[in-house]
């Protein structure tokens, strides 16, 4: 690849990183604003399960129908179209009446923001070689963290400092979010394009059969990284979308706390996601096989997360910060390889399709383990089984990859369906 383009490449990694952190604001924008908008409209825990499911019901379904949209439309326009929507939706949550409305806005944005990691994994796979891979990705899902990390000071501040026009202030929370996503395709549409030839000289081309998601399921190492996906990113969006919850019920913060301590955990899970995937690339470049080098990764990132279940063992908060910040870590750590493993094993028209199944079972995940913590904590339930069960999740899905995909290689499919 020319130094130009190996620069413009890097360049795109940065700026998906940005879309991701929008999304991962926007996403957060009602876990951090929960009190504020409680205040207007009353949330249960097993109401705010439930909100919580319907965004990841409609991310889920559209991580796999926005997997079809890029294979059919490319990146370029695919990605135009999810930013779009899921900034809209997430502007409409400031005109939530009710709890019903509030539902209605978190499906549209899960349905926007469920394509999202679909487009950057076939934006890694047209720009980047196969060694420059999980560090491209690492780069990107660093922005989870990035906006993660921004979203309990600029809550905080929007909560305390913002009511233009006589609204709430936590509906311009909505609003302001929903805006800068709305900047960013903008900013997409006008430098995004696809380039003509393969990265550092792979062999790698759309042309080819279709690969079906009926074909895709029949392999087992495929369906081995889907489940593991579900049984991690269970663990994931119990702490993404109760973390704040928990600190104002358990540890009694309130907005200042959440404002100056709140984004550690996540600031971790940044240096995780650059972690995780620069150690891969660096033992690519040492000489280790594919599959020795992601699994390695994947085993230290896996380790890093049963210390969660002493959260309710312990006390201060300091220490509490520092056990979710390891598990974070080593979660993003975790995503960040996970992601780069459909780019590993199927050939790029089918990357939409298998990141699609990917990111399905990482939302269904999510929702049987948020519905279990909601229906505990409204039944008298403490937080202690849930942090439990999401601490053993990770070294489950390890055990499962390596019995499962016993060596990661590139899959072969059968020849002689139409061609794409």
């Amino acid at each position: 690849m020319p130094r130009a383009s190996s620069r413009f490449a890097w360049g795109i990694a940065f700026l998906i990183g940005a879309a991701i952190a929008i999304s991962y604001l926007d996403r957060q924008t009602l876990p951090w604003a929960i009190k504020a908008v409680q205040a207007d409209i009353p949330i249960s825990n097993q109401m705010k399960a439930a909100l919580d499911s319907a965004f990841l019901l409609a991310y889920g379904a559209m991580y796999l129908g926005g997997g079809w949209l890029l294979d059919r439309i490319g990146t370029r326009k695919g990605f135009l179209v999810i930013m779009s929507v899921w900034s809209l939706a997430c502007a409409s949550h400031g005109f939530a009446r009710n709890v019903w409305s509030l539902a209605a806005s978190r499906l549209a944005l899960g349905l926007g923001e469920g394509g999202g990691f679909p487009a950057a994994t076939r934006a890694v796979a047209e720009w980047f070689a196969v060694r420059d891979r999980a560090t491209a990705m690492g780069i990107i899902n660093a922005g989870t963290a990035v906006g993660a990390v921004a979203a309990p000071p600029l809550i905080a501040l929007v909560l305390t400092q913002v009511g233009w026009l006589g609204l709430a202030h936590w509906r311009w929370v909505f609003f302001l979010t929903g805006a800068a996503g709305l900047v960013w395709a903008l900013a997409w549409a006008l430098l995004y394009y696809t380039p003509r030839e393969a990265p550092g000289g792979d062999v790698e081309t759309e042309a080819g059969p279709v690969i079906t998601v009926a074909m895709l399921l029949a392999r087992r190492p495929v369906v081995a990284v889907a489940f593991a996906k579900f049984l991690t990113d269970a663990a994931w969006y119990f702490y993404l979308f109760w973390l704040p919850k928990y600190l104002f019920e358990t540890q009694h913060f309130d907005l200042k706390q959440a404002g100056s301590i709140g984004w550690i955990p996540y600031a971790a899970s940044g240096i995780g996601c650059l972690a995780g995937g620069g150690l891969s690339s660096l033992l690519l470049r040492r000489g280790f096989s594919v599959n020795a080098a992601r699994k390695i990764a994947l085993g230290v990132s896996a380790a890093m997360m049963p210390w969660v279940m002493l959260v309710p063992h312990v006390s201060g908060i300091a220490l509490v910060i520092a056990i979710f910040s390891l598990a974070f870590f080593g979660q993003q750590s975790w995503s960040t390889l996970i992601m780069t493993l459909p780019t590993d094993m199927v050939p790029r028209r089918a990357l939409g399709k298998f990141a699609g199944l990917v990111g399905l079972g990482g939302a269904l995940g999510g929702i049987v383990l948020g519905q279990a913590a909601g229906w505990l904590l409204d039944n008298g339930y403490s937080y202690t089984p849930v942090l439990t069960i999401a601490a053993s999740l990770h070294l489950a899905a390890f055990a499962l990859i390596c019995l499962a995909v016993p060596r990661l290689q590139f899959l072969s499919f059968p020849e002689g369906t139409h061609h794409a």
